[in-house]
């Protein structure tokens, strides 16, 4: 990388950062007030590659950027490490992570045997060791049980994962609790990502499409209505609901 390119963005950071001299905000903030910024940052950038608006995915990457920046910054006042240790760090991932293009190996060994040696030599037991805490519950689900996966605990099909989850919805009928029914509408709701894995399918894209597409259908019917939905009924409603899913389905 070359430094002239980075040094601008540094240069801000250590200003903005600056004890005397700095932004009262950005002086104060640590790695944990921060870290909910980074996160949000991140989904935006991948908002913009969904509706492929190249300009707001620049602008986006660059907000990434400064969060990177500014975690390397609130380090390297820590004397922990500093912008051109992440760097480093990332040039030697990358390089262990492909042999067969950086080193003497004649094709790559994969993925998962790379990193699970990893785990190995950090000092990581299980299986599971290494799945983010902060990812998104539907995806460090799906990660959880793909880890599960591929030492031998798994269904061998289908079926029993569509057995399971009917089993789990009738478990939360049982329940009886407001702590039984939040234990088992989780297993439900674990059950689904298993079901949704056999099928190869993305659980947390899947429910952001079915999202996304409740929330266009559900601005239809408002644009359409007369009078208030409080003041419809669940007949009346759905009769709408029906003209809005064939409306958008026509174009």
């Amino acid at each position: 990388m070359d430094a002239q390119l980075i040094d601008p963005l540094l240069e801000i950071m250590r200003l903005l950062r600056n004890p005397e001299r700095g932004c009262d905000w950005d002086k104060v903030q640590t790695f944990r007030t921060i870290a909910p910024y980074t996160i949000e940052e991140a989904y935006e950038v991948a908002d913009a590659i969904n509706r492929d608006d190249m300009l707001a995915l620049k602008d986006e990457l660059g907000d990434l950027l400064l969060q990177v920046v500014f975690h390397s910054q609130i380090a390297a006042e820590a004397e922990k490490f500093d912008f051109q240790d992440v760097v480093n760090s990332i040039c030697n991932k990358m390089t262990r992570h492909h042999p067969h293009i950086f080193g003497e190996a004649d094709e790559s060994p994969g993925w998962e045997q790379i990193k699970a040696s990893e785990r190995e030599q950090s000092g990581q037991s299980s299986a599971l060791d290494g799945v983010a805490l902060a990812l998104p519950a539907l995806l460090r689900a799906q990660k959880i049980q793909k880890r599960a996966s591929r030492v031998g605990f798994d269904w061998p099909d289908k079926a029993p994962v569509k057995d399971k989850l009917l089993e789990e919805l009738e478990e939360v009928a049982a329940a009886t609790s407001d702590a039984e029914i939040h234990e088992e509408i989780g297993d439900l709701l674990f059950s689904a990502v298993n079901l949704a894995r056999h099928y190869k399918v993305d659980a947390e894209r899947a429910l952001a499409d079915a999202t996304a597409k409740f929330t266009k259908r559900f601005k239809r019917v408002e644009s359409i209505l007369t009078k208030d939905m409080q003041d419809m009924s669940l007949d009346e409603l759905e009769v709408e609901w029906q003209k809005a899913k064939a409306s958008l389905a026509n174009g």
